[in-house]
């Protein structure tokens, strides 16, 4: 259960300072941008996984579909960014947290 609390943390810390730094190279602007981005977070979450894997106990290695329900999270929070749903909730976050929350969320949801 710690191994598992500590990917976590690793795969929400890596993720988010390592997304922009690859989106950088890619020249991409619009809504098309959020959609990238989120795709770069689900990325960066499963080889974080990956390496996680081996490295910490108790956690298991992560197949091609963890990567598939990653990105099928953060495609949808990449969605909610888009339609604005993030500034009709009464938290208030930084939009991208929703991709990649849910990126995370997918990861773990199919293990």
């Amino acid at each position: 259960m710690l191994g598992r609390l500590v990917l976590i943390l690793l795969q929400l810390a890596i993720a988010w300072f390592a997304a922009p730094q690859i989106l950088a190279y890619i020249g991409i602007g619009g809504d098309v941008r959020i959609f990238v981005h989120a795709t770069i977070f689900a990325i960066l979450v499963w080889v974080t996984g990956l390496v996680g894997a081996q490295v910490l106990k108790d956690v298991a290695t992560p197949s091609p579909n963890t990567l598939v329900w990653a990105l099928g999270g953060a495609l949808i929070g990449a969605a909610l960014v888009v339609f604005k749903v993030p500034a009709m909730l009464p938290l208030k976050f930084a939009p991208m947290f929703l991709p990649l929350g849910l990126a995370v969320l997918g990861y773990h949801a199919r293990r």
